[in-house]
This record gives structure tokens, C-alpha cells and sequence, in this order.
């Protein structure tokens, strides 16, 4: 229900009710509440306590699903990447409220890469990704039902070898995490069903939040070093093949050769785009 996400996020909670949460509290107002009173913002200056403005429509949008894809709005490589419902982007994230690997891998194909790189703009020298140039200008592809297949299981494949890349086993353990967390609110799916007890007009638990921690100070070193850029920077062997596999996967929706060279291939997206409007 809409009220009890918004009591998880803290939507519209009043300062006084922010204040319940004693040492959180303490903090922002010594640390947050200073800044944010030269805010030009009003509703940033008027609600210190709350982390910038609340963006209800997307947020309803996550509340169903389990994960939601994003990238970084500037950044050297146009990476795409999984992200759990439950973490709550800043604007330097352009979110896309879909779970399908079909969507993650036309989106992360070269195809796309070539249209936004050339439609979007730049901070200094690298790329900035603008939703209404990048994505809603581009012509999806019309893939048949095992071409649509054959591209969610090569972007299924790329992302499972890319995390384990990030979080090799050796270098990392489970850990839960535990916290209260409200019934039906985004919480709610790692909530202990035998911890649930009714507090004023809603039913508590304590949320068993399962996330991956070095398993020593030797891996988080190590770990430190595993980011999407260094691994798209060093490109191994292995990431080129399964990129080839889901570009390959990917052209053929298009009815296009996979090595079609990258003016060729905006030129047809251009050809598309126009046909599409």
C-alpha cells in the first residue's frame, strides 16, 4: 500500500516524526541542516531533514519489483546494470522501471551505445546521458519470440559473468543485515514472517537483509579495485565475447550483420527513428 511505503521512505514525515529517530535525527541536523540553509531550493531550505524531494511516481513504480535498471548519467562507458528496488537513486541515475533481461540487453548492445553516445551530450569529455535524446528517440527493435530469447539469455549471461568479476567467491561472504522494517512496504519481501507484530496502525518485522562483505581486509583491498570502468578500461577476453554474443543476438532482431559498422548503423537507426514518427 502506497502509506506504508511512504512511512519506509519517509515521505511527507513531518520533523517531528523524523525526530523519533533519535541518533539519524542528531546527525542531519548537525551535519545537513546547516548546509541546506543557504539552499536556493525552498523545499530544501523548509525540509532539512529529508533527502532532496521525493519522487513519488517513481518510487510507486519500484514498489512491485525486485530490481529496476539504471546508469549513470555521465560516465566513460554506457553501462547498464541491475539495481535492487530497495536502494533509492539520486539524480545522477536514469532509472528504468523494467526486470526483463530482454530490456537490459538491447540497452546495453552497441546499437544503443552508438545512438545515445550520438544524440546525447558531454560534461568535459565524457558522455551524458539524456533520457529524452538517448532513450525515448530510439527504435527498439521488433524481435520475433526466440529472437527475443537469445537476446535475454546473452544479457543474462553478461551480467552474471560481470558480477562475478565484481564479487569473486573467494573474496567475499554473506552477511545479514537486520533492521525494523514495515509490512508491505519495500522491505517487505526480506521481512521475517515470524517477527511481524502490529505498532499503531501498521505491522512491523525485522527485515533480514542478506548482502555480500569482504571476507577480510586482504579481499576488501582487492575488491576496491573491481569497478564496471576498470573492467570495461582492461576488457578481457571474455567480456568481448559476450558483448559480440548479445550485439550479434541483438542485430539479428534488427535483421541487420552483426559487423555492421557504426555510421551504417545510425544511419538505419535514423531511417528508423523518422519511419517510427
Amino acid at each position: 500500500p502506497r502509506n506504508q511505503w511512504t512511512i519506509d521512505f519517509g515521505l511527507g514525515r513531518s520533523e517531528m516524526e523524523a525526530a523519533l529517530y533519535e541518533a539519524p535525527f542528531a546527525h542531519v541536523a548537525e551535519h545537513v541542516k546547516p548546509a541546506r540553509a543557504n539552499n536556493k531550493r525552498e523545499a530544501y531550505r523548509t525540509n532539512w531533514w529529508l533527502y532532496a524531494e521525493a519522487r513519488e511516481g517513481m518510487r510507486a513504480a519500484f514498489a512491485p519489483l525486485d530490481r529496476y535498471l539504471g546508469t549513470c548519467r555521465v560516465a566513460k562507458h554506457r553501462l547498464f546494470v541491475w539495481m535492487s528496488s530497495e536502494s533509492l537513486p539520486d539524480s545522477q541515475v536514469i532509472c528504468f522501471a523494467r526486470t526483463d533481461d530482454y530490456f537490459l540487453g538491447v540497452l546495453q548492445s552497441r546499437f544503443h551505445e552508438i545512438w545515445s553516445l550520438k544524440l546525447g551530450t558531454r560534461l568535459e569529455t565524457r558522455p551524458r546521458y539524456t533520457p529524452t535524446s538517448c532513450f525515448e528517440t530510439f527504435p527498439l527493435p521488433e524481435p520475433t519470440a526466440a529472437q527475443q530469447q537469445a537476446i535475454s539469455s546473452a544479457a543474462a549471461e553478461l551480467d552474471r559473468l560481470r558480477r562475478n568479476w565484481l564479487n569473486p567467491q573467494e573474496w567475499v561472504r554473506e552477511d545479514i543485515l537486520e533492521f525494523p522494517g514495515t509490512v508491505g512496504g519495500p522491505w517487505d519481501r526480506f521481512i521475517d514472517p515470524a517477527t511481524v507484530a502490529a505498532k499503531g496502525d501498521f505491522n512491523l518485522g525485522t527485515v533480514r537483509y542478506p548482502r555480500l562483505v569482504p571476507r577480510d581486509d586482504a579481499s576488501a583491498a582487492k575488491l576496491a579495485k573491481r569497478t564496471l570502468t576498470a573492467l570495461y578500461n582492461h576488457s578481457p577476453a571474455w567480456l568481448t565475447h559476450a558483448r559480440t554474443t548479445l550485439d550479434s543476438a541483438v542485430a539479428e532482431a534488427y535483421g541487420w550483420a552483426p559487423d555492421l559498422a557504426d555510421d551504417a548503423v545510425l544511419s538505419r537507426l535514423m531511417e528508423r527513428n523518422v519511419h517510427n514518427q
